[in-house]
This record gives structure tokens, C-alpha cells and sequence, in this order.
């Protein structure tokens, strides 16, 4: 039983790719459906009633029946002409599915669809301003468009598509540009009734409903558009770029998670590109994920912004319509910055080999004061230091200091709010001296 299933599926298959349908004077529309109704087209003619009708088929055409809903299993045969593969009958003022039977047994089926009982019949589309959201537009529909549905062999129902289409005018982000450019948008429907719904608009536009593909095509009946519709629903993109310290005494504090933040101080861009509707725009910083407390509010679409506290507070841009129906709530960007730590080496070795242990540093995270006086051993101020990335090379006065020791006092503090006091020593090791390494810093 399986295979001959397969066979007699296989056998329509290739009746129906090369069969017909034809009437005098008469545009016949042709449509794929699904194969699963047991054949793959469907036929559609403005009135179907009294019309003389040809089919085509592959073979001498022996039987000719219709079906109705129930399926090929009730099917009845119907009056016809043969000549050769061309068998000519009368359509009925209804939707039908027809049989056929060629010479050696083989049979094809087809469904015909008298499209005078499913009209198209719009005069207008409104907006229902009474529903729909943020996200969608609800259009009133004045008219109809009911489902055309066709049957399979075995009663299996199947909604053929009237292709009906609403176009408007809306905005595409467009992330090449990081920009929103007006294009238009294109909603297709199965039917009407009543009702129908698409993406709100982003723009002001005008909505214009375009008859179902087979009133475009007979030209039946004319598009209908809306008035102005302005646009209330919001959008926005977001983005954070965070400025990357290059410093190479600098402690790495990668951020968890993939997250902004690491050392302080870290600065970062906050950037939003919004939709027309947005006319009040803000973007949030917040030591709560939920926002339930705002710390700082920006009103610009961008801003940059140095975080210099250890912790982790979040960030999100919000955008409002004029009247405050309709809200934007962007993604949540979280930055966490970590805590301090200062290291003091105690020796360094200008001049013994270029590019190696050349100055003295200091190795740092999440300092965000600092400042740092190096002396001689008899108290003279020989440098000062005024960020944790800078370090001393051992020149004063355009020569190099000689080897010895010599002293340095910071005073520094922490993203933690840490406060750092530190002195120590300086141990200038000269280039007759470059096998000696220096110490591990020490905090």
C-alpha cells in the first residue's frame, strides 16, 4: 500500500506539471498549493458559472468528476468533450475539485475556485485608535475579504492566499550607518475580516491597502489609503564603547562577564539613536539593577561618562512620546570597576639594557589620585610624579642620576576609596651592574 501511494503521488505530480486550464477569453489564474492536498494547483477564474472550460492534460482523457468538500471519495462524474489529451465541460457557480482520468488508469486532480463567491470588496481603512499598543496599529477594514478555501482529495482543508498587502512607511535601522532611514514596509495577508494588524509606524505616513492578488491582476478593484497617521509608537539602538588604557604598569581587571568597567578611572561613551516619536530621552545610571534608585539622569542622546568608584552600578537609555503613552526602555549595561592595588618596585636600571627595566613604576589598578615625589638622599626633589602610568627614568637636569640609593613618597587613593602612604627606597643599579635584578615590588 506505501508504495503505491508514493507511485500515484508521483504520477499526479507529473500530470499536473504540465496540465492546463483554459476558457475563451478568460485570464486563468494558476496556484501552487500544498502537494499534501494530493495535487499541487489550484485554479482561479472570475466566474466560474456556465464558463466552458478546457483542461489539458497529459493523456487522452478517458473520466471527468467533481468533489466537493467531502473529498474525491464522493466525487460524481460530470458531462464533457474529448478530443485527444483536451477534455472541455461545464464549471458550476461554486467552488469544485475535479478528477481526472486518462487513458491507462492514471489520474490528476485540480481544484477550481469561482472567485465571484469570494469578491473582493474593500471601500476604506481607518485606524481604531481605541486599540492596538505600542508595538502594533489596529486598521478598521471596511469591506471584506473572506477566506478562500480549497479541499484536498480526502476533505483536508486549506486557506489559499489572497495576497492581500498594506503599505505605509516606517524606519529601518540601518547599523552600517548607526543611523534610522524611512523605507517601506510590506504586511501581506491571507483574508480580511474586519480587522487588521500591523508594526506601528515610526514615521507619520499614510496606510494603502492593495487588493488581493487576484482583483490586482483582473484589475477589479482599487487600493485605499488612510489619511496621515502620526506616529506614536518609540525605538532606539544603543551603544557603549569604552576608552582602553594602554598603559603597560597597569594591572588588567578584566570586567565579569563580558561586562564594561575594569580599572579606574574608566571612561566610557554612551551613544542613542532614536525614532521620530521620541521627543523625551534620558539615559540612567544606577547602583540598583532594577532602577528602582537613579543616581545620575543625562538628557543627551550622548554622553561620556569616568567612573571612579569600585562597584558595580548599571546604565540604560529610556525614551518617551510626546503625550507618554508609549516607552522605551533600552538594554541594561552593566559596569563594574575593582578594587585598588599599588606596588612599589625598589630598584630599576636605566642605561644596562635598552628597552628593559629603563624607568621606575609603580604597578597600579583603580588608582584614582595619586601623587608621587622622589628624592635624593639628601632630601632634594629630584621628580614628581602625577599618575600611576608615569615613571621616573633617572634623568635630572638632562644626565643620568648615579647608581645609589635614593627615596620616593606617595600619597594615592583607591576607586575603594583606599588610602595609600607609601615610602621607600630607589635603588639605582648602573649599566656595570646589569646582571643584578631588582626586587619584587613590594605594596
Amino acid at each position: 500500500m506505501k508504495r503505491h501511494t508514493l507511485t500515484l503521488l508521483t504520477a499526479v505530480s507529473a500530470l499536473a506539471a504540465t496540465a492546463q486550464l483554459s476558457a475563451p477569453g478568460v485570464d486563468i489564474i494558476s496556484v501552487d498549493v500544498p502537494s499534501s492536498l494530493g495535487y499541487n494547483r489550484a485554479f482561479v477564474v472570475p466566474s466560474s458559472g456556465g464558463l466552458t472550460l478546457t483542461y489539458t492534460a497529459a493523456a487522452t482523457v478517458t473520466a471527468l468528476e467533481r468533489f466537493s468538500s467531502l473529498g474525491a471519495a464522493y466525487a460524481e462524474p460530470v458531462p464533457f468533450t474529448a478530443e485527444g489529451n483536451n477534455v472541455t465541460f461545464t464549471g458550476e457557480a461554486r467552488d469544485l475539485g475535479y478528477r481526472i482520468t486518462t487513458a491507462g488508469g492514471a489520474t490528476s486532480y485540480f481544484w477550481l475556485v469561482d472567485y465571484a463567491s469570494h469578491r473582493y470588496s474593500v471601500s476604506g481603512i481607518v485606524p481604531d485608535p481605541t486599540a492596538g499598543d505600542c508595538s502594533r496599529i489596529l486598521l478598521t477594514v471596511d469591506g471584506q475579504a473572506d477566506a478562500i478555501t480549497i479541499y484536498g482529495i480526502n476533505g483536508r482543508p486549506e486557506t489559499l492566499d489572497r495576497d492581500i498587502r498594506l503599505d505605509y512607511r516606517s524606519l529601518i535601522y540601518d547599523a552600517d550607518a548607526e543611523t534610522y532611514r524611512e523605507s517601506t514596509v510590506t504586511e501581506t495577508y491571507k483574508q480580511l475580516s474586519g480587522h487588521i494588524s500591523a508594526p506601528a509606524p515610526l514615521c507619520d505616513t499614510q496606510f494603502t491597502l492593495q487588493p488581493d492578488r487576484f482583483a490586482r491582476q483582473w484589475r477589479l478593484a482599487d487600493a485605499v489609503s488612510t489619511g496621515t497617521v502620526e506616529a506614536t509608537a518609540v525605538e532606539a539602538r544603543t551603544t557603549a564603547e569604552q576608552t582602553i588604557e594602554s598603559s603597560d604598569n597597569e594591572q588588567k581587571a578584566e570586567a565579569p562577564d563580558g561586562s564594561l568597567g575594569g580599572s579606574a578611572p574608566c571612561e566610557i561613551t554612551f551613544k542613542a539613536v532614536v525614532t521620530d516619536a521620541a521627543i523625551y530621552r534620558r539615559w540612567e545610571i544606577s547602583t540598583m539593577p532594577e532602577f528602582e534608585d537613579v543616581t545620575y539622569t543625562y538628557d543627551q542622546l550622548d554622553f561620556t561618562y569616568t567612573f571612579t568608584e569600585a562597584g558595580t552600578v548599571y546604565v540604560r537609555f529610556t525614551a518617551n512620546n510626546a503625550a507618554g503613552t508609549c516607552e522605551y526602555l533600552g538594554d541594561t549595561y552593566t559596569v563594574s570597576i575593582g578594587t585598588s592595588s599599588l606596588l612599589c618596585p625598589n630598584a630599576f636600571s636605566p642605561g644596562s639594557s635598552e628597552g628593559v627595566n629603563d624607568e621606575w613604576k609603580v604597578s597600579y589598578r583603580s588608582i584614582v589620585d595619586f601623587d608621587c615625589q622622589i628624592f635624593n638622599r639628601w632630601g632634594k626633589k629630584l621628580a614628581t610624579l602625577t599618575h600611576p602610568s608615569q615613571g621616573w627614568d633617572g634623568i635630572v637636569g638632562g644626565k643620568p642620576v648615579s647608581s645609589g640609593v635614593y627615596f620616593y613618597v606617595i600619597k594615592a587613593r583607591g576607586a575603594d576609596g583606599k588610602v595609600y602612604n607609601l615610602s621607600g627606597d630607589i635603588n639605582v643599579i648602573s649599566s656595570r651592574r646589569n646582571n643584578n635584578l631588582p626586587s619584587a615590588p613590594t605594596e
